[in-house]
């Protein structure tokens, strides 16, 4: 089998009869072009458009460059409609939903744009500039939620972006583009830490996990933060793992939103009959292992095929390092415990996700094939190696008489689930 990494390919060849499963969503069939799926959403909810009047000002939030979402397909589809309602572009915005993440270039808006590029006003969402936020109520659980004033002061507010999966929230798209996507610092961050149970040393809260949403309680912040914001109705894309979009869900933006999440969860969750002794996992190259926060992900789903102490090879070239600097400074705490206090003394997103991976490199043995020096990836708990074949070589020494092994050709993309 061929596995990517970074812009090259890897050859693996191991023997058949151990093969447990190729971990992949199955092939979905899509008889409609990415524009008929678009308008297809958006006739479902016309009954929202109806709503809107000349002269109201309408603020659309989609996502940042690091996240695809098709926006170059329907941003155009979705202005069009709000034109034939005599919304003129001078009062279209579009808001870029950064939440912690840096500013965009000029090129990045250019491409979440498309054609709409130079025609409607387009903006960052800075989280630190307090004189642009506005303060609009307070969580059940005490989050003090202050979102860009643009959104507050619109007429209307869309939400667009994309449903995938996500960690710790369950999934991607939905109420995300409100709480962390156009949020202050400190309510991302409060939201965030919602992962982690009330009381020192209690760890992450169990049901805060990929492809959950009930009882979530990283979700319902989410959830009660975007409530708040009151926007007027949502439209969320599914991609394939080659990014072509297959579905799109548009109307109530909690209905619609979940609506999405069932039809992902149906169509990129793999039926795990065993779990393994190894697994052998691509991030699908670059951009997907651009670095080790985006990598992170594919280890994630990786480690669910694994049995306690398995084995995971991981292809991740991470040719922009960590993806984050304070990141790796994270891994000065050596034991859980002490990672966990240090966390909730000073949480950051990025501890968070540090955290979480040293929780599987000592849970499994991690082999991670990238640029690492290898002290670094000793540094995290991992064992370094620099090629496929360098990785099978270590790892056939720590494998049972009989392993079972499954491939994660694009890991990133399917959820591996317990049938």
């Amino acid at each position: 089998m061929e596995l990517k990494y970074g812009s090259t390919i890897f050859n693996l060849d191991l023997p058949p009869e151990n093969l447990a499963g190729v971990v992949a969503s199955s092939p979905i069939v899509v008889d409609k072009s990415p524009f008929d799926i678009i308008e297809a959403a958006l006739d479902s909810c016309c009954h929202y458009l109806s709503t809107f009047k000349p002269g109201e000002k309408v603020i659309i939030i989609t996502s940042d460059i690091t996240r695809y979402t098709g926006s170059e397909i329907y941003l155009p589809l979705l202005v069009e409609r709000l034109n034939r309602q005599g919304i003129v572009d001078g009062d279209i915005e579009i808001l870029i939903a950064l939440g912690i993440h840096r500013k965009q270039t000029e090129h990045e808006h250019q491409r979440i744009l498309g054609p709409l590029y130079g025609r409607i006003h387009v903006a960052d969402h800075e989280c630190d500039d307090h004189d642009s936020l506005t303060f609009i109520g307070t969580t059940s659980n005490g989050i003090k939620v202050s979102i860009n004033r643009k959104a507050v002061l619109a007429d209307h507010l869309i939400l667009t972006g994309t449903i995938s999966f996500h960690y710790f929230a369950g999934f991607g798209g939905g109420r995300k583009s409100v709480l962390p996507g156009i949020a202050s610092r400190k309510a991302c961050m409060a939201s965030h830490f919602t992962v982690l149970n009330p009381g020192e040393g209690s760890g992450k809260n169990p049901l805060a996990v990929t492809g959950n949403l009930g009882g979530n309680p990283v979700h319902r912040a989410m959830v009660e933060g975007c409530a708040l914001a009151k926007p007027t109705f949502i439209l969320n894309t599914v991609l394939a793992a080659d990014k072509r979009i297959i579905a799109a869900f548009a109307g109530d933006w909690r209905e619609a939103h979940e609506e999405g999440c069932r039809f992902y969860r149906e169509n990129f969750a793999y039926p795990l009959a065993e779990k393994g002794d190894l697994v052998v996992a691509s991030c699908g190259g670059f951009p997907k292992d651009i670095n080790l926060i985006q990598a992170h992900k594919s280890m994630e789903y990786a480690a669910q095929t694994l049995k306690d102490g398995g084995v995971m090879i991981l292809l991740a070239e991470c040719r922009d390092g960590f993806g984050n600097g304070t990141f790796f400074s994270w891994f000065r705490h050596k034991s859980l415990e002490e990672f966990e206090t240090a966390l909730r003394a000073q949480y950051e997103i990025n501890g968070q996700t540090a955290y979480s991976l040293l929780q599987k490199a000592q849970r499994f043995k991690i082999i991670l094939v990238s640029q690492f020096p290898a002290q670094q990836v000793e540094e995290m708990g991992m064992i370094p190696a620099h090629t496929l074949d360098e990785a099978m070589g270590l790892a056939v020494g720590m494998l049972p008489e009989e392993w079972r092994y499954y491939l994660m050709p694009e890991a990133g993309s399917v959820l591996p689930v317990a049938a």
